[in-house]
């Protein structure tokens, strides 16, 4: 191997560990058997959620997440891999990837990273079903309103009440 494919090859492993230590989270997923058209879909609506989907040879992938810190990852990569990075939201990446696999099963979950904690495929299921801070916010605030609500309903009818009996 040439000198300057050795060169690239660091520098490509070296961006990679860099994009590893800064994304809030990552998820591998194994590819094989989606077509064209799937993957354009995947891509779009990943970039939609403030992700992005990049597929990268294995050996540079190992070598970036040793450098990285995650070497229980390297034992799972093996075969055509991609791997989605969230920068944005900590679980948009593998909540996204979650939704496509259910609806391509040909797609499959193997491991991620989530805020620097490494996670297997039932771990990344779990983070992938969790609400997004906004239906979270939704929920919060629902809770907030019903006992209001319930004391506007409890007070509409004693002055309904009132009105009848006296």
């Amino acid at each position: 191997m040439s000198q300057k494919a050795i060169e690239k090859k660091a520098l490509q492993v070296e961006a990679l560990t860099e994009k590893m230590q800064n994304s809030k989270s990552f998820v591998i997923v194994d590819y094989l058997g989606l077509n064209v058209e799937q993957v354009t879909e995947l891509r779009s609506a990943l970039y939609d959620n403030g992700c992005e989907m990049q597929v990268i040879k294995n050996n540079i992938l190992k070598r970036a997440a040793q450098a990285a810190g995650f070497e229980e990852m390297v034992e799972h990569l093996v075969g055509p891999n991609a791997i989605a990075f969230s920068n944005e939201d900590a679980v948009s990446a593998a909540k996204n990837m979650y939704e496509f696999a259910k609806k391509f099963k040909k797609l499959e979950l193997k491991v991620g990273v989530v805020e620097n904690e490494f996670m297997n495929n039932a771990k990344i299921q779990k983070v992938a079903t969790i609400p997004t801070r906004e239906e979270l916010l939704t929920m919060f605030a629902g809770g907030l309103l019903q006992p209001i609500k319930n004391i506007a309903i409890a007070l509409s009818l004693h002055i309904e009440n009132l009105e009848t009996n006296g």
